[in-house]
């Protein structure tokens, strides 16, 4: 197999099977172990800013029920989000950050692109306007390093009419009907789950590139490469870095 025909992966939310999910301990790991990719998910809290949080409250990453939308700095401070579920009081306490910060320490890293996910909840909560627009400001000065990514297809038809920032459509469905939509869309990327996609199929060709989630088996990775797919996202990149194809697709950061 050929370099070309071998995956870049992502880490998603950080090497999130070491680490709390979206906290920069994660994505610092994640650098450490070659990462050239990383995915993070954003919320928009109660004073307009935009922290790393996959869920609309901190219930699971910290066992307290408070909304994100209720949330302000300094609520936030209080608030320590190292998944005691999975890894007890290893990494309390443990903030969850804001992005421009999170944004500004990565830009170090010049090898290093970032997809970041506005989440539904947040475009639901504040109003798509709102949010795009706060959203797309902060990332302006970062956006050659990034990929703004959603399952909403209007969110970034929306950033799309403001600029010529890569946007990633992730697919709830792997139907006609999604494809249509993303040849009218037309994403620089399309990411989908790995089991939407029919056994043997080649993903739809497009002028796009094929991210797939989530992957942790090397083998796998490897596999659907040889399909197509050019990023593979997965919580446990340090693994997959090691596996002897992939790891030639490691970054190295001086770190």
């Amino acid at each position: 197999m050929n370099e070309q025909r071998i995956p870049q992966l992502v880490a998603h939310r950080g090497y999130m099977h070491q680490y709390p999910e979206n906290t920069w301990a994660g994505l610092e790991a994640a650098l450490q172990a070659g990462a050239c990719w990383l995915e993070f998910d954003i919320q928009m809290c109660a004073d307009g800013r935009f922290i790393l949080l996959h869920d609309a409250d901190f219930n699971r990453t910290g066992s307290n029920p408070r909304s994100v939308f209720d949330a302000d700095s300094q609520t936030l401070q209080h608030i320590s989000v190292h998944e005691p579920a999975r890894f007890g009081n290893r990494f309390y306490p443990e903030t969850a950050p804001d992005l421009e910060p999170v944004l500004k320490q990565l830009a170090a890293f010049p090898k290093v692109r970032a997809m970041v996910e506005i989440k539904d909840e947040s475009l639901d909560h504040w109003g798509l306007e709102k949010v795009m627009n706060t959203l797309l400001e902060t990332l302006a000065p970062f956006q050659h390093q990034c990929v703004l990514i959603a399952y909403s297809d209007a969110a970034l038809e929306y950033a799309q009419q403001q600029g010529d920032m890569d946007i990633g459509w992730i697919l709830r469905s792997y139907d006609q009907q999604h494809l249509e939509r993303a040849k009218r869309l037309g994403p620089q990327f399309l990411i989908c789950n790995e089991r939407k996609i029919p056994p043997k199929e080649t993903p739809w060709r497009g002028n796009w590139r094929w991210m797939l989630y989530d992957i942790s088996d090397p083998q796998s990775a490897v596999q659907w490469s040889a399909r197509g797919v050019g990023l593979i996202e997965t919580r446990d990149i340090k693994t997959l870095l090691q596996h002897p194809l992939l790891a030639s697709q490691a970054c190295q950061h001086g770190l």
